[in-house]
């Protein structure tokens, strides 16, 4: 297929950590799409516990084996990324009810302001209950990142437990001992 009728699809997201459930998404979304760009982001909204560069080799060890499947940065609007790479639409996860209206509003907007198309993917209901931001503030308050291992990848689980070994990031005011009962 010529490059210029490639359907291009963008995964964006601060992949601040990577899950279980972002891979099952990139897994199914990768079918879609002739390419699928992971595009790992900045939210200024949010704490984050690994680096950019960390963030991508990190999801780069883990997609390697979806040829069409690559993951680079950005800084922006994600409509600016979607513009600049000639894709066709952005792809997100849903988990339940009030990701569907965030996303909805946004898929909305970003339509109405840029002609950008969303394409929504459900998770696996076994990652439906979770979300990089709950993992970060369980962890962050003294949780064993190895009670994840259903959720993250192990790669995840071992960077997660040397940044709060090492007080790190996010988890610089980390609690230092667990509570004992």
């Amino acid at each position: 297929m010529a490059k210029s009728h490639l359907r291009i699809g963008i995964f964006p997201g601060t992949f601040d950590p990577v899950t279980s459930g972002h891979l099952d998404v990139i897994n199914r979304g990768r079918k879609l799409f002739d390419r699928l760009i992971v595009a790992v982001g900045h939210n200024p909204d949010k704490t984050e516990v690994f680096p950019v560069a960390e963030r991508l080799a990190m999801i780069r060890s883990l997609v390697r084996h979806f040829p069409n499947t690559s993951v680079e940065a950005y800084e922006g609007l994600t409509v600016d990324l979607v513009k600049r790479r000639h894709a066709i639409a952005i792809l997100r996860g849903l988990r339940n009810m009030t990701d569907l209206e965030y996303e909805f509003q946004i898929a909305l907007t970003n339509r109405a302001v840029a002609g950008v198309e969303t394409v929504f993917i459900m998770t696996g209901e076994q990652f439906g209950f979770t979300s990089s931001s709950l993992i970060k503030q369980v962890v962050g308050l003294g949780g064993d990142p190895e009670q994840f291992a259903s959720l993250l990848p192990r790669v995840v689980i071992d960077k997660l437990k040397h940044y709060k070994e090492r007080r790190l990031g996010a988890f610089q005011f980390a609690p230092k001992d667990h509570l004992k009962s």
